[in-house]
């Protein structure tokens, strides 16, 4: 496929956001490489808007108790800091959340399981999803191996995502997502958008 039939039409697109959320981005640090993933959601966002294309904003929390967390031995745990600070499932300011946006929360890595996400989607006519944040081997591959299952079209802002590793971040950009949907950078998906 050529850069110039790649197209997604607004009105059938969501932005689905992944856990850009404070108490996500605390475990990350302020390093160069979650500034770019967190500036071109931001772009990404600014544009989709403006297209007509709908955001969809995941957050990912837990029960003070913890009991709705998945707790079932494994080989490396995600690791816990204790009791998350208040704000730790607020979103980060610079996706400039607007009351028209889907806010969705989920207390597993995907953004399917457990939540209306699905609904929310079909019920609005979105059967594109253009997927961006972190982490892209976890939550963001996740959410795209059901929405490939549950048939959307799909397209991965490659750098408007980061990974727990490079390696990791490769692997599901040059591995996984090409044999679900297309892979592009924000500015190809912003293009993409104002076709």
């Amino acid at each position: 496929m050529t850069e110039t039939e790649f197209k997604l039409d607004p009105k059938h697109t969501a932005i689905v956001v992944i856990d850009l959320q404070k108490g996500i981005l605390a475990f990350r640090g302020n390093s160069p490489e979650v500034k770019i993933v967190v500036a071109n959601a931001a772009r990404l966002l600014a544009a989709a808007r403006s297209a007509g294309a709908k955001p969809v904003l995941v957050h990912v929390g837990f029960s003070p108790d913890g009991g709705d967390r998945l707790n079932k031995p494994v080989d490396q745990a995600m690791g816990s800091a204790g009791v998350p600070p208040p704000d730790w499932t607020e979103f980060i300011p610079e996706l400039d959340q607007q009351p028209s946006d889907i806010t969705l929360f989920k207390r597993q890595w995907g953004a399917f399981y457990g939540t209306d996400l699905d609904l929310q989607l079909r019920r609005r006519g979105l059967t594109s999803i253009v997927l961006c944040g972190i982490a892209t081997e976890i939550g963001v591959e996740s959410t795209a191996r059901f929405a490939y299952e549950y048939s959307y079209e799909l397209a991965f802002a490659s750098d408007a995502m980061g990974g727990m590793s490079p390696e990791g971040h490769a692997n599901s950009i040059e591995r996984i997502f090409p044999r679900m949907g297309r892979v592009r950078t924000t500015e190809q998906i912003i293009a993409a958008l104002q076709r």
